[in-house]
């Protein structure tokens, strides 16, 4: 498994395989002859894909250690632990998940202590809703109803219809002008005026309603 052991303890590692399995049950057989034999997974593992700076570091770290301590690593699950555990990259990640954990409880906590106030602004939202947005809404629908009426009064049917009641009302008036000279209630000078006055109003209405339906035509 080790390039850095000496011949002799590695033949002797090699020629004794079904001892190592005996002593490791946990492990594969093919941990002791394959040095891409995946170790077992615990909870402070390093990931398989390291960098080859941070497989150097670990191999480095290994160098110094006895045949006997390097088959207690593979054999005793415990020991195996706690040298993962000393390693620097190991106890880097640890710190960054203990400091992440420290984070999220702290984010929970003031969350926690947020809550009361969520809970206020959620009851003020239900009573704008309930009350000040009714009462808007209500006064919206008044406006939008005020609108369609006065569209609807100053649309081009509902002019030409009272430019028609105008024209009708000068024409009676000169009619009843009319029924007034001859009853003669009236003088020649006073009737001229007042008649051609409401003859002109007439004419003109009646010319601005002739343009106004042809050009809606």
């Amino acid at each position: 498994m080790f390039n850095f052991w000496g011949s002799k303890d590695q033949q002797q590692g090699q020629s004794r395989p079904q001892e190592a399995s005996s002593q490791s049950p946990w492990y594969s057989p093919s941990l002791v002859g394959s040095p891409s034999s995946s170790r077992p997974q615990t909870s402070g593992q390093i990931g398989a894909n390291v960098s080859p700076g941070e497989a150097a570091g670990i191999i480095a770290f290994l160098k110094d250690k006895s045949v006997d301590e390097l088959r207690k690593l593979l054999s005793d699950k415990d020991a195996y632990q706690q040298f993962l555990l000393s390693l620097d990259q190991v106890k880097i990640q640890n710190s960054i998940k203990d400091e992440l954990r420290r984070e999220t409880l702290q984010l929970a906590r003031e969350n926690l202590e947020k809550e009361p106030q969520i809970m206020e602004l959620r009851n003020q939202c239900r009573i704008i809703r309930t009350t000040e947005l009714a009462a808007a809404q209500e006064k919206l629908n008044e406006l939008e109803r005020q609108k369609e009426e006065i569209l609807k009064f100053y649309s081009p049917g509902s002019l030409l219809h009272k430019l028609q009641e105008a024209m009708n009302q000068v024409d009676e008036e000169s009619e009843a002008l009319q029924e007034k000279f001859l009853e003669k209630e009236i003088d020649t000078v006073a009737f001229v005026q007042k008649y051609k006055k409401l003859r002109t109003t007439y004419h003109r209405r009646s010319l601005i309603h002739l343009a106004a339906k042809t050009s809606n035509i």
